[in-house]
Protein backbone atom coordinates (compact mmCIF):
# COMPACT_ATOMS: atom_id res chain seq x y z
CA UNK A 1 0.00 0.00 0.00
CA UNK A 2 3.05 2.49 0.80
CA UNK A 3 4.77 1.33 -2.22
CA UNK A 4 1.74 2.15 -4.49
CA UNK A 5 1.27 5.68 -2.78
CA UNK A 6 4.63 6.61 -3.09
CA UNK A 7 4.86 5.48 -6.99
CA UNK A 8 1.23 7.94 -7.46
CA UNK A 9 3.05 10.99 -6.45
CA UNK A 10 5.59 10.86 -8.88
CA UNK A 11 2.67 10.09 -11.58
CA UNK A 12 2.34 13.11 -14.57
CA UNK A 13 -1.39 13.80 -14.15
CA UNK A 14 -3.33 17.50 -15.72
CA UNK A 15 -4.68 19.29 -12.85
CA UNK A 16 -7.30 22.15 -12.63
CA UNK A 17 -6.43 25.33 -13.01
CA UNK A 18 -7.90 28.43 -10.78
CA UNK A 19 -11.07 28.69 -13.46
CA UNK A 20 -11.48 24.46 -12.32
CA UNK A 21 -10.32 23.49 -16.06
CA UNK A 22 -7.26 21.35 -17.02
CA UNK A 23 -5.12 21.45 -20.15
CA UNK A 24 -3.49 18.06 -21.33
CA UNK A 25 0.02 19.54 -22.42
CA UNK A 26 3.34 17.42 -23.76
CA UNK A 27 4.88 16.85 -20.44
CA UNK A 28 1.31 14.91 -18.94
CA UNK A 29 0.97 12.86 -22.00
CA UNK A 30 2.22 9.09 -22.33
CA UNK A 31 2.60 7.16 -25.16
CA UNK A 32 3.08 3.06 -25.75
CA UNK A 33 2.48 0.51 -27.89
CA UNK A 34 -0.90 -1.19 -28.09
CA UNK A 35 -0.94 -4.99 -28.47
CA UNK A 36 -1.58 -4.14 -32.40
CA UNK A 37 1.75 -2.05 -32.50
CA UNK A 38 3.74 -4.73 -30.62
CA UNK A 39 2.86 -7.16 -33.34
CA UNK A 40 3.26 -4.38 -36.08
CA UNK A 41 6.87 -4.24 -34.40
CA UNK A 42 7.80 -7.65 -34.31
CA UNK A 43 6.59 -8.10 -38.19
CA UNK A 44 8.96 -5.13 -39.28
CA UNK A 45 12.16 -6.77 -37.48
CA UNK A 46 10.91 -9.81 -39.72
CA UNK A 47 11.23 -7.96 -42.65
CA UNK A 48 14.02 -6.17 -41.90
CA UNK A 49 15.87 -10.27 -41.53
CA UNK A 50 14.18 -11.22 -44.45
CA UNK A 51 15.64 -8.70 -46.46
CA UNK A 52 18.79 -8.29 -45.41
CA UNK A 53 19.39 -12.06 -45.79
CA UNK A 54 17.95 -11.72 -48.76
CA UNK A 55 19.64 -8.77 -50.32
CA UNK A 56 16.38 -7.38 -51.56
CA UNK A 57 16.12 -3.58 -52.26
CA UNK A 58 11.99 -3.74 -52.38
CA UNK A 59 11.89 -5.52 -48.84
CA UNK A 60 14.39 -2.95 -47.78
CA UNK A 61 11.92 -0.36 -49.26
CA UNK A 62 9.01 -1.58 -48.04
CA UNK A 63 10.13 -2.19 -44.30
CA UNK A 64 11.28 1.43 -44.25
CA UNK A 65 8.45 2.49 -45.53
CA UNK A 66 6.23 1.23 -43.08
CA UNK A 67 8.75 2.47 -40.02
CA UNK A 68 7.73 6.12 -41.39
CA UNK A 69 4.40 5.08 -41.22
CA UNK A 70 4.62 3.89 -37.82
CA UNK A 71 6.75 7.00 -36.51
CA UNK A 72 3.62 9.55 -38.38
CA UNK A 73 1.58 7.56 -36.12
CA UNK A 74 3.14 8.25 -33.04
CA UNK A 75 2.98 11.69 -33.58
CA UNK A 76 -0.52 11.80 -34.53
CA UNK A 77 -1.52 9.79 -31.33
CA UNK A 78 0.02 11.55 -29.12
CA UNK A 79 -0.87 15.01 -31.04
CA UNK A 80 -4.21 14.42 -30.54
CA UNK A 81 -4.39 14.73 -26.97
CA UNK A 82 -1.85 17.84 -27.17
CA UNK A 83 -3.95 20.87 -25.77
CA UNK A 84 -7.00 19.05 -25.11
CA UNK A 85 -8.78 21.57 -22.55
CA UNK A 86 -11.21 19.89 -20.12
CA UNK A 87 -13.62 21.58 -17.56
CA UNK A 88 -16.08 19.54 -15.07
CA UNK A 89 -19.88 20.58 -15.29
CA UNK A 90 -22.43 20.43 -12.10
CA UNK A 91 -23.61 16.73 -11.19
CA UNK A 92 -26.97 16.30 -10.35
CA UNK A 93 -27.94 14.81 -6.58
CA UNK A 94 -28.66 11.21 -7.02
CA UNK A 95 -29.71 8.84 -3.65
CA UNK A 96 -27.30 6.26 -2.56
CA UNK A 97 -27.78 2.79 -4.81
CA UNK A 98 -28.39 4.62 -7.81
CA UNK A 99 -25.46 6.04 -10.73
CA UNK A 100 -23.60 9.43 -10.20
CA UNK A 101 -23.31 10.89 -13.93
CA UNK A 102 -20.24 13.48 -14.27
CA UNK A 103 -20.73 15.93 -16.87
CA UNK A 104 -16.96 16.61 -18.19
CA UNK A 105 -17.09 19.36 -21.02
CA UNK A 106 -14.01 18.89 -24.08
CA UNK A 107 -13.10 21.80 -25.55
CA UNK A 108 -10.57 21.74 -29.05
CA UNK A 109 -9.25 24.76 -29.61
CA UNK A 110 -7.42 24.42 -32.71
CA UNK A 111 -8.51 23.72 -36.38
CA UNK A 112 -8.09 20.29 -37.08
CA UNK A 113 -10.11 17.28 -35.83
CA UNK A 114 -9.20 14.92 -32.76
CA UNK A 115 -11.47 11.62 -32.97
CA UNK A 116 -11.63 8.79 -30.92
CA UNK A 117 -10.96 10.74 -27.73
CA UNK A 118 -12.25 7.99 -24.78
CA UNK A 119 -12.28 8.82 -20.81
CA UNK A 120 -11.24 5.80 -18.74
CA UNK A 121 -11.33 4.61 -15.17
CA UNK A 122 -9.16 1.41 -13.95
CA UNK A 123 -9.00 0.27 -18.11
CA UNK A 124 -12.90 0.06 -18.36
CA UNK A 125 -14.17 2.72 -21.38
CA UNK A 126 -16.84 5.06 -19.95
CA UNK A 127 -17.70 7.63 -22.76
CA UNK A 128 -16.65 8.55 -26.13
CA UNK A 129 -16.24 11.26 -28.39
CA UNK A 130 -14.86 12.57 -31.80
CA UNK A 131 -14.59 16.16 -32.08
CA UNK A 132 -14.36 18.15 -34.89
CA UNK A 133 -11.91 21.42 -35.20
CA UNK A 134 -12.95 24.39 -32.56
CA UNK A 135 -15.50 22.54 -31.38
CA UNK A 136 -16.78 21.26 -27.94
CA UNK A 137 -18.37 18.17 -26.33
CA UNK A 138 -18.94 16.59 -23.70
CA UNK A 139 -17.96 13.00 -21.91
CA UNK A 140 -19.64 11.53 -19.36
CA UNK A 141 -17.96 9.39 -15.80
CA UNK A 142 -21.05 7.17 -14.69
CA UNK A 143 -20.18 5.71 -11.44
CA UNK A 144 -21.95 3.74 -8.50
CA UNK A 145 -22.64 5.62 -5.76
CA UNK A 146 -23.34 3.30 -2.40
CA UNK A 147 -22.83 5.72 0.34
CA UNK A 148 -24.59 9.08 0.99
CA UNK A 149 -22.48 12.57 1.29
CA UNK A 150 -20.39 13.98 -0.96
CA UNK A 151 -19.05 11.79 -3.66
CA UNK A 152 -15.66 12.22 -5.36
CA UNK A 153 -14.73 10.00 -7.87
CA UNK A 154 -10.97 10.98 -8.26
CA UNK A 155 -8.69 10.42 -10.89
CA UNK A 156 -9.85 8.86 -14.36
CA UNK A 157 -7.80 8.87 -17.86
CA UNK A 158 -7.97 10.06 -21.16
CA UNK A 159 -6.81 8.44 -24.01
CA UNK A 160 -6.79 7.86 -27.70
CA UNK A 161 -5.38 5.47 -30.48
CA UNK A 162 -5.83 7.63 -33.43
CA UNK A 163 -5.34 7.37 -36.06
CA UNK A 164 -4.26 3.53 -36.52
CA UNK A 165 -4.73 1.75 -33.47
CA UNK A 166 -0.83 0.72 -32.76
CA UNK A 167 -0.42 3.39 -29.97
CA UNK A 168 -2.21 4.32 -27.40
CA UNK A 169 -1.87 8.10 -25.67
CA UNK A 170 -3.18 8.72 -22.06
CA UNK A 171 -3.35 11.01 -19.66
CA UNK A 172 -4.12 11.37 -16.16
CA UNK A 173 -6.53 14.15 -15.03
CA UNK A 174 -7.62 14.77 -11.72
CA UNK A 175 -10.73 17.44 -11.85
CA UNK A 176 -12.83 18.61 -8.89
CA UNK A 177 -15.48 16.67 -9.52
CA UNK A 178 -18.38 15.89 -6.71
CA UNK A 179 -21.74 15.05 -6.40
CA UNK A 180 -24.13 15.07 -3.46
CA UNK A 181 -25.35 11.72 -2.45
CA UNK A 182 -28.45 11.53 -0.59
CA UNK A 183 -29.28 8.86 1.79
CA UNK A 184 -31.09 5.65 0.06
CA UNK A 185 -34.71 6.75 1.04
CA UNK A 186 -35.86 3.37 3.50
CA UNK A 187 -39.39 2.18 3.98
CA UNK A 188 -42.20 4.24 5.27
CA UNK A 189 -42.85 5.35 8.75
CA UNK A 190 -46.22 5.97 9.50
CA UNK A 191 -46.20 7.43 13.06
CA UNK A 192 -43.20 9.50 11.72
CA UNK A 193 -44.53 12.93 9.92
CA UNK A 194 -48.28 13.05 11.44
CA UNK A 195 -50.27 15.95 9.78
CA UNK A 196 -50.98 19.55 11.91
CA UNK A 197 -53.34 21.88 10.79
CA UNK A 198 -52.29 25.58 10.59
CA UNK A 199 -55.60 27.82 10.44
CA UNK A 200 -54.80 31.29 8.12
CA UNK A 201 -56.94 33.95 8.23
CA UNK A 202 -56.05 35.36 4.51
CA UNK A 203 -56.56 31.41 3.51
CA UNK A 204 -53.71 29.01 1.94
CA UNK A 205 -53.33 30.99 -1.33
CA UNK A 206 -54.27 27.65 -3.36
CA UNK A 207 -52.08 25.45 -1.42
CA UNK A 208 -54.45 23.96 0.80
CA UNK A 209 -56.31 20.81 0.83
CA UNK A 210 -59.87 21.75 0.95
CA UNK A 211 -61.25 23.17 -1.89
CA UNK A 212 -60.98 23.26 -5.79
CA UNK A 213 -59.43 26.50 -6.32
CA UNK A 214 -58.47 26.60 -9.95
CA UNK A 215 -55.66 25.55 -12.11
CA UNK A 216 -52.37 27.03 -13.19
CA UNK A 217 -49.34 26.30 -15.54
CA UNK A 218 -47.30 23.20 -14.28
CA UNK A 219 -44.15 23.93 -12.80
CA UNK A 220 -41.17 21.23 -11.72
CA UNK A 221 -42.08 19.62 -8.72
CA UNK A 222 -45.53 19.48 -8.87
CA UNK A 223 -47.65 16.39 -7.60
CA UNK A 224 -48.47 14.32 -10.86
CA UNK A 225 -51.87 13.54 -8.22
CA UNK A 226 -52.73 17.80 -8.50
CA UNK A 227 -51.95 17.55 -12.75
CA UNK A 228 -55.46 17.72 -14.87
CA UNK A 229 -54.63 14.92 -17.08
CA UNK A 230 -58.21 15.65 -18.73
CA UNK A 231 -56.72 18.91 -19.86
CA UNK A 232 -53.82 16.98 -20.67
CA UNK A 233 -55.57 14.89 -23.02
CA UNK A 234 -57.45 17.45 -24.97
CA UNK A 235 -53.87 18.87 -26.07
CA UNK A 236 -54.28 22.04 -23.76
CA UNK A 237 -50.57 21.42 -21.60
CA UNK A 238 -49.69 20.32 -18.12
CA UNK A 239 -51.88 22.17 -15.90
CA UNK A 240 -52.01 21.83 -12.06
CA UNK A 241 -54.70 22.00 -10.09
CA UNK A 242 -54.82 24.42 -7.12
CA UNK A 243 -57.17 23.92 -3.40
CA UNK A 244 -58.04 26.78 -1.45
CA UNK A 245 -59.50 26.75 2.56
CA UNK A 246 -58.40 27.75 5.43
CA UNK A 247 -56.04 25.64 6.22
CA UNK A 248 -52.89 23.16 4.81
CA UNK A 249 -51.59 20.50 5.93
CA UNK A 250 -48.14 20.78 8.25
CA UNK A 251 -45.44 18.13 9.28
CA UNK A 252 -42.20 18.10 11.21
CA UNK A 253 -40.30 15.19 10.42
CA UNK A 254 -38.03 14.62 13.56
CA UNK A 255 -34.87 12.80 14.42
CA UNK A 256 -35.97 12.04 17.72
CA UNK A 257 -39.59 10.60 16.53
CA UNK A 258 -37.31 6.76 15.50
CA UNK A 259 -35.77 5.70 18.96
CA UNK A 260 -34.13 2.51 18.80
CA UNK A 261 -33.02 2.77 14.92
CA UNK A 262 -29.21 3.33 14.04
CA UNK A 263 -28.22 6.64 12.75
CA UNK A 264 -28.02 5.36 8.75
CA UNK A 265 -31.48 3.65 9.37
CA UNK A 266 -33.05 6.72 10.71
CA UNK A 267 -31.52 8.75 7.69
CA UNK A 268 -32.87 6.33 5.20
CA UNK A 269 -36.58 6.32 6.93
CA UNK A 270 -36.08 10.39 7.47
CA UNK A 271 -35.20 10.40 3.51
CA UNK A 272 -38.31 8.59 2.78
CA UNK A 273 -40.88 10.94 4.99
CA UNK A 274 -39.24 14.41 3.01
CA UNK A 275 -39.71 12.65 0.01
CA UNK A 276 -43.42 11.74 1.00
CA UNK A 277 -44.00 15.37 1.98
CA UNK A 278 -43.11 16.53 -0.74
CA UNK A 279 -45.31 14.56 -3.06
CA UNK A 280 -48.36 15.43 -1.05
CA UNK A 281 -47.26 19.25 -0.94
CA UNK A 282 -47.56 20.12 2.64
CA UNK A 283 -45.65 22.24 4.11
CA UNK A 284 -43.05 19.86 6.47
CA UNK A 285 -39.78 20.85 8.36
CA UNK A 286 -37.13 18.93 9.49
CA UNK A 287 -35.28 18.53 13.00
CA UNK A 288 -32.11 17.05 13.57
CA UNK A 289 -29.36 16.93 15.87
CA UNK A 290 -27.98 20.12 15.80
CA UNK A 291 -29.79 21.09 12.97
CA UNK A 292 -33.54 22.36 12.44
CA UNK A 293 -34.81 23.34 9.42
CA UNK A 294 -38.43 25.78 9.04
CA UNK A 295 -41.50 24.02 7.95
CA UNK A 296 -41.59 25.32 3.85
CA UNK A 297 -42.52 23.72 0.71
CA UNK A 298 -40.82 23.92 -3.28
CA UNK A 299 -37.95 21.76 -4.51
CA UNK A 300 -35.58 24.29 -2.93
CA UNK A 301 -36.68 23.48 0.77
CA UNK A 302 -36.73 19.83 -0.49
CA UNK A 303 -32.88 19.93 -1.86
CA UNK A 304 -32.33 21.56 1.52
CA UNK A 305 -33.66 19.01 3.76
CA UNK A 306 -32.19 15.88 1.90
CA UNK A 307 -28.89 17.63 1.76
CA UNK A 308 -28.86 18.11 5.79
CA UNK A 309 -29.77 14.10 5.81
CA UNK A 310 -26.84 13.37 3.06
CA UNK A 311 -24.08 15.66 5.33
CA UNK A 312 -25.04 14.79 8.52
CA UNK A 313 -21.84 13.52 10.20
CA UNK A 314 -23.21 11.48 13.29
CA UNK A 315 -25.71 11.30 16.23
CA UNK A 316 -23.99 13.21 19.22
CA UNK A 317 -23.38 11.59 22.88
CA UNK A 318 -26.32 11.51 24.68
Amino acid sequence: MDLTLNFSRFIRRATPDKEGSAELTARRIYILPTRYGFLFGVLLCAMLAGSINSANNLGFMLTFLLVGLGIIAIIHTWHNLLGLQLQPKQARPIFAGQEASFPIQVENRRNSPRPGILLEVAGKIMSGIDLNSNESGELSLRLPATRRGIFKPGRFTISTSYPLGLLRAWSYVELDLCCLVYPEPGPNTQHLNPPSYTPSATGDRGVGTDDFAGLRQYRQGDSPRHIDWKAAAKGQGLKTKLFGGDRANQHWIDWDALPGFATEERLCRLCRAVLLACESQDEYGLRLPGIIINPARGEAHRHQCLAALACFESEPPK
